[in-house]
């Protein structure tokens, strides 16, 4: 046995078990997008409030992301990722008092406590998928665990309608009986017992599996002066707030269009997310066939930007009352018959899937010792997530209503695109 094929051996249980823990990130992350319409009609929530499901999760991540830096340094890598799964176990034991007392503020409580946990995890789970293997596949490696990740978005939403099937009333400016409420929101809590259940389970699996632990990286005494430096990089920063926007449409396109659905008297309003993460993972999948063969990193890059404009156009414009694409489509092939408007914004996942690996290596090009602190900055960019359904929310409650309001998407798509032609490429402010 030679040394390589020792290495491709001895790598492939750490292999599996970061796989999982990623489908894991990805089944808690887009769960949200069927939570959030499913509480707004059993707590009779408006859209903004509905929002800070989402919000309350993705907030997580800005004041959580460097005490999670810390810890992982103080514990180590693998100690971090079963801190983490425990962490997310606890939040899944909140969502039993929260679903049995009906209390919005106890289901914020709860995404935060989770979002705070899948935090630590990714911190601590994303250094093993470079450091497991060879260098030279590291980016295989990357774009499976984005394929993983996008599939367990695919799957959450189908999950939890299996699980709540029975207990939907489709139409949304109906009042519920308290009988129904009752109903709704028994129904959540064995799924949450079950979840915590298994994230402690993995957790304990963690732990004492053969993961091998990473160095751990010391502390740097001039962080502050490399911070101001990478500052000083156009190209960087303005590949950060790029990532900002990215994450806030993309999280608007998963987790919103439940929400719409429901507005539409769409039945299964809670399986809409699996449309927009089905996208993505095409998208993903054509990225890897397509970049660098036939497009560059850049181009895709504007291709997805103008796709995503094109698109946020006709959801805006479009006939809500029409169902000519689904019939052409998913009818004949036994799909359910949707609007236009609700594919349009699932099809946005295919504009959105490129974005994200596009971003970095420009954003990170010709970093060099600097590189590090760039990529912990554009991390921080996942915050969009919280804001841009708040941006949603907020624009559906005047006179837009819900389907005008997607129009907060447009400068997102159109800053991606200006990163896309010329921000990237910036070496000065002056």
């Amino acid at each position: 046995m030679t040394a390589e094929q020792s290495q491709r051996r001895s790598s492939l249980l750490p292999m599996i078990i970061v796989a999982i823990l990623f489908f894991v990130l990805g089944f808690a992350t887009w769960l949200n997008g069927s939570l959030m319409p499913y509480l707004k009609q059993m707590l009779q929530l408006t859209p903004l409030q509905a929002s800070l499901v989402v919000f309350s999760f993705y907030i997580a991540v800005t004041f959580t992301a460097l005490p999670s830096a810390w810890l992982i340094r103080k514990v180590g890598y693998k100690n971090g990722m079963a801190l983490g799964m425990a962490t997310m176990m606890l939040a899944g034991l909140l969502y039993i008092p929260a679903a049995q007392t009906q209390t919005f503020a106890l289901f914020l409580l709860a995404q935060l406590v989770i979002g705070a946990g899948q935090t630590l995890l990714q911190t601590a789970v994303n250094p093993y998928v470079v450091k497991i293997g060879p260098e030279e596949t590291a980016a295989v490696r990357i774009s499976i665990m984005g394929i993983l990740n996008k599939t367990a978005g695919v799957v959450a939403p189908i999950v939890f309608t299996a699980l709540m099937a029975g207990s939907f009333i489709a139409t949304a400016d109906v009042a519920l009986t308290p009988a129904q409420v009752d109903e709704m929101a028994a129904r959540l809590v064995l799924p949450y017992l079950g979840l915590a259940a298994f994230l402690g389970l993995l957790a304990l699996a963690v732990k004492f599996s053969p993961l091998p632990e990473l160095a751990r990286e010391s502390g740097d005494e001039n962080k502050a002066g490399q911070i101001k430096a990478v500052l000083a990089k156009p190209g960087l920063v303005l590949g950060v707030l790029a990532l900002f926007v990215y994450v806030a449409v993309e999280v608007i396109a998963g987790d919103t269009i439940g929400l719409f659905a429901l507005s539409l008297g769409v039945e299964r309003y809670t399986v809409m997310t699996s449309y927009t993460m089905g996208c993505m993972v095409l998208g993903y999948v054509l990225g890897i066939l397509l970049i660098p063969r036939l497009l560059s990193q850049q181009a895709a890059l504007a291709v997805s930007a103008v796709l995503g404009v094109l698109l946020t156009l006709a959801i805006v414009l479009g006939d809500s009352s029409s169902y000519a694409i689904a019939n052409a489509v998913l009818v004949p092939f036994g799909g359910t018959a949707l609007p236009d408007t609700l594919l349009f914004i699932a099809v946005l996942g295919l504009a959105n899937a490129i974005v994200w690996p596009a971003v970095w290596p420009l954003a990170l090009s010709g970093l060099g010792a600097l590189t590090s602190v760039g990529s912990a900055l554009l991390i921080m960019g996942i915050a969009g997530g919280a804001f841009g359904p708040l941006f949603w929310g907020l624009a559906s409650g005047s006179s837009l209503g819900q389907q005008g309001a997607y129009i907060v998407m447009l400068p997102c798509y159109l800053f991606i695109l200006f990163y896309a032609l010329k921000g990237h490429k910036l070496t000065s402010w002056r």
